[in-house]
């Protein structure tokens, strides 16, 4: 008998940094006050949290009310990430689709700044996919069961249907946030998946 569909809500999406190596996030304080006050998302930015001297932690948050943006450190995997606080109408597609959207449009932002010097780039094949909702997702394989229909209709429509994999780790601590990895057998630029979503 095949798993109940979940719908997913408060979806983060992370994309992994190329050279991590190479990335100074001092410059990212100034930049993200100049999205504030320059008002450049549709959602309301509000203040920057700064954990860089925290190891392995969230970075470098721009906070929002209906979501946060990042260039998040955790497990030692540096990404942009976006994560989205407030209830989104639609189903899970809807919630996948418009968290990366705003995650990828982040990335290009940053990749284009011209401050960070072109150090800051998407390695364009793996994409970290999480649901802040330990109630409507908990960290099981059940809820990876309920939630791979949207996952990988999500993951071909981003990839346009190329090889792909969806890796989630069933030996995770159950209090972590239920997160899947997707991975294409290719890599892509930011703005060719942004095409893929929108078509």
């Amino acid at each position: 008998m095949a798993a109940a569909r979940v719908k997913l809500q408060h979806v983060n999406v992370k994309l992994l940094v190329n050279d991590p190596a190479g990335v100074d996030l001092e410059p990212l304080i100034p930049i993200f006050h100049s999205w504030i006050s320059g008002r450049v998302f549709e959602e309301m930015l509000l203040d920057i949290a700064d954990y860089r001297h925290v190891p392995s932690g969230p970075g470098v948050v721009l906070i929002g009310h209906e979501a946060d943006y990042s260039v998040d450190n955790t497990g030692n995997r540096l990404g942009v990430r976006y994560n989205r606080k407030a209830a989104l109408d639609g189903d899970s597609q809807d919630a996948l689709l418009q968290a990366a959207r705003a995650a990828l449009t982040t990335c290009q932002r940053l990749e284009e700044e011209p401050r960070l010097g072109g150090k800051l780039r998407f390695n364009g094949r793996e994409i970290e996919v999480f649901v802040n909702d330990r109630l409507v997702a908990p960290n099981t394989a059940a809820t990876f069961e309920a939630a791979r229909p949207d996952l990988e209709a999500f993951a071909q429509k981003l990839f346009r249907a190329d090889k792909y994999s969806l890796t989630y780790e069933s030996s995770c601590d159950p209090r972590s946030l239920f997160s899947v990895s997707l991975k294409s057998s290719r890599p892509f630029a930011v703005a060719d998946l942004l095409k893929n979503l929108a078509s």
